[in-house]
């Protein structure tokens, strides 16, 4: 194996490099060396670059998320050899502290989002991955791949942290704000539990053309017309789930002005600056709000449903690059209203 490969590395915030750089070697045996086949673009890699996550430094190999074949394997690792097809999660998880007893692999002590953050990420040839036994999913022969570098990240984040923590139930009428890959995800696997109506609310046109084939029932062009206003209009006192996918003051204000009472706010998005709760009004309503970092306890189940077809998250891909032309993928996807994108794949 050659010494150097190429990655991209963050300088601070607004900058990237695609340079040279030594490949990564074990550490622990517990350790995985893994080959990146499909990587991918996330909004969080955005705000690390913005200024967002002052704890990512300078020199990090960015990215959390991917596919790949595994190179080299610790001495410890039991459920994993070489050549292994594997897919990498954006969660590091030892399976052993007291966090991961509670399935909360997030927060795990030796590891949570780590990867592309804390640690060298998966934007490059090659990633080292730790805790590999807890942090690699075998993936079968003859799956579609592509389509699994989606349950790294957003189909679990969508899932468990709106969904699940939303306590979607049949019958439910539920909100999503922000239909960008997050959102698009929460509206996919929402629809497992068979809410009677999901708006959608973008300032995006093709997005909300987007998320009406995705299964969406209605959409709100929230800089067109007041979402608020118009979901107060249709709704018996406001929706029972809304479900924040974007991380602004603005988008959370308009969850907390349409959940009904006894209803659920979960927060999806990644905020940088603080919000207005009103607290005042909600406090009588029996609101419960939840938000969180994915713990990705639930890809073995989202695995099975894409593979069994029950889902296609092939359908949020919409550009392709290569490792070489990463930095015009960030362009892409950074303007994604502009480019009409959604998830962009990266082959190195």
């Amino acid at each position: 194996m050659k010494p150097t490969m190429k990655g991209l590395v963050y300088g601070g915030p607004g900058k990237i490099e695609l340079k040279d750089i030594p490949v990564p070697t074990l550490i622990k045996p517990t350790d995985a060396l893994v080959k990146v086949l499909k990587t991918t673009i996330c909004g969080t890699d955005l705000g690390i670059l913005h200024g967002k996550s002052p704890l990512c430094l300078p020199g990090t190999t960015l990215g959390h998320e991917g596919i790949g074949r595994i190179e080299e394997v610790g001495s410890a690792v039991r459920n994993f050899k070489k050549g292994d097809h594997v897919i990498i999660s954006c969660i590091t998880a030892d399976g052993s502290c007291e966090y991961c007893k509670k399935q909360m692999y997030g927060h795990c002590e030796d590891g949570g989002w780590i990867l592309g953050y804390l640690i060298n990420g998966t934007q490059a040839e090659y990633v080292r991955i730790p805790h590999a036994d807890n942090s690699l999913y075998h993936i079968p022969a003859g799956s579609d791949e592509e389509s699994l570098v989606m349950i790294s990240d957003i189909l679990p984040t969508g899932h468990e942290i709106g969904v699940l923590n939303g306590c979607v139930k049949p019958g439910d009428t539920i909100a999503i704000v922000g239909s960008g890959p997050i959102g698009m995800s929460a509206l996919l696997t929402a629809q497992f539990y068979s809410p009677a109506k999901i708006y959608m609310i973008d300032l995006d046109e093709n997005r909300l053309e987007q998320a009406k084939k995705f299964g969406a029932t209605d959409t709100i062009n929230s800089g067109k017309e007041e979402a608020v206003k118009r979901i107060m209009a249709e709704t018996k006192d406001g929706v029972d789930v809304a479900i924040e996918a974007v991380g602004s003051p603005t988008t959370f204000n308009i969850c907390q002005n349409i959940v009904r009472p006894g209803g659920h706010l979960a927060n999806i998005g990644v905020h940088g600056h603080s919000v207005d709760l009103q607290i005042q009004n909600l406090w009588i309503q029996n609101i419960t709000i939840t938000m969180g970092l994915v713990n990705t306890n639930t890809i073995p189940m989202l695995l099975k449903t894409v593979l069994s077809g029950k889902i296609n998250p092939n359908q949020l891909i919409t550009h392709h690059f290569k490792l070489d032309d990463i930095l015009q993928a960030y362009e892409v996807f950074g303007n994604a209203a502009k480019e009409k994108a959604m998830k962009v794949i990266i082959a190195p």
